[in-house]
């Protein structure tokens, strides 16, 4: 995997998407395969499904087709690592700098960020919970997810996907999942 370290995940944009979702960076999986959420830990494609973003559970590379239905996806940090601790507070905040240059220039309706402390970090917000949050990127609004990392065990499917479905209500998107 270390040649995976190298690769870039292309970002999954379009102009004026419902949501971006936006991970803290891709694992070496990710890397190795070139697809966001390849990690088969990762609850992140389960959790989209339940929460109804999606007509059924997609495959990390059937993520084109979030494009369709009005969702897309980034990262904070482009450069792969193992673990998210082998970033540096630096590159999470410079990572910061570029994602709001990114929403700026794509203009999504919301941007949904993946993970509490990669927020806070990047953003400079120590207060930051799950939900929406005040702060907007020109036009774009803000909501903060949990990472759904298979390590990060405080969050189960359920909650999870509830607060996943919370942000698509809020977007005033239909449940897709219920779709035949």
């Amino acid at each position: 995997m270390e040649a995976a370290r190298d690769k870039v995940v292309p970002d999954i944009l379009a102009e004026g998407l419902d949501v971006l979702f936006c991970g803290i960076n891709p694992g070496l999986i990710s890397g190795a395969v070139g697809h966001h959420f390849a990690n088969p830990g990762t609850r992140f494609w389960p959790a989209l499904h339940r929460s109804g973003f999606t007509p059924h559970r997609l495959r990390p590379e059937q993520e084109d087709v979030l494009l369709g239905l009005g969702l897309g996806i980034t990262n904070v940090v482009a450069r792969t690592t193992a673990q998210a601790s082998g970033l540096s507070r630096p590159e999470i905040v410079e990572g910061g700098r570029e994602l709001r240059r990114k929403v700026l220039r794509w203009r999504p309706r919301w941007l949904a960020v993946l993970g509490v402390t990669v927020y806070r970090e990047a953003f400079d917000d120590r207060g930051a919970a799950v939900g929406p949050q005040t702060m907007r990127i020109g036009g774009t609004r803000v909501w903060l997810l949990p990472n759904p990392s298979g390590r990060n065990a405080h969050w189960q499917m359920g909650p999870m996907a509830e607060e996943f479905a919370r942000l698509r209500r809020a977007a005033g998107l239909p449940d897709r999942s219920s779709t035949p």
